[in-house]
């Protein structure tokens, strides 16, 4: 394992992929990460779909207007979903869950990407969330926050540029 500091310095996103399978252990460990992610009051509302059917992705790569259509080339996808009857924390115990699969799986050497799906949708007024429902039989219940593509990278990222960090946003004691 990476240091902390580093993984984070090194996790960009990427969305192109190679061809290779990704090993069943490793997409164990990316949902490990996930249901190991803290909830609120440790409710573990989410719900997880993984989707490595190439007809789902070329679907799901089409749910929204733009900034999808890579997930058609990832070999695995991540539907990540909450019930916001059951927690109004659903959005951020989500996005703690999301972003916990995207590092373990650079520390695992593997590219990931967020496509965000909630508030989002197609130029005819149909929402992202009603085509993903509909592509993978979610529950009514269930609301969909967004996408995670996994896939072996076949790009390279410098990492982040420590010297741009916007310590200007940071503020002690009050604004």
């Amino acid at each position: 394992m990476k240091d902390f500091k580093d993984l984070v310095q090194l996790r960009r996103s990427h969305r192109k992929f190679t061809d290779e399978e990704i090993d069943p252990e490793c997409v164990r460990l990316i949902l490990r990460a996930a249901l190991m992610s803290p909830t609120s009051k440790s409710l573990r509302a989410w719900q997880f779909v993984v989707v490595d059917d190439k007809q789902d992705l070329e679907k799901l790569s089409d749910a929204k207007d733009m900034g999808g259509q890579f997930l058609k080339d990832a070999p695995l996808a991540v539907v990540v979903l909450g019930d916001p009857l059951q927690n109004d924390c659903w959005i951020e115990d989500g996005s703690i869950a999301a972003i916990s699969m995207q590092y373990q799986a650079e520390d695992l050497g593997l590219g990931s990407c967020w496509v965000q799906m909630r508030g989002r949708g197609l130029p005819d007024g149909t929402s992202a969330e009603t085509v993903v429902r509909g592509i993978l039989d979610i529950p009514e219940q269930l609301s969909v926050l967004c996408v995670v593509a996994f896939g072996h990278k076949a790009d390279s990222r410098k990492p982040q540029d420590e010297s741009r960090l916007k310590w200007e946003n940071v503020h002690a004691g009050k604004y």
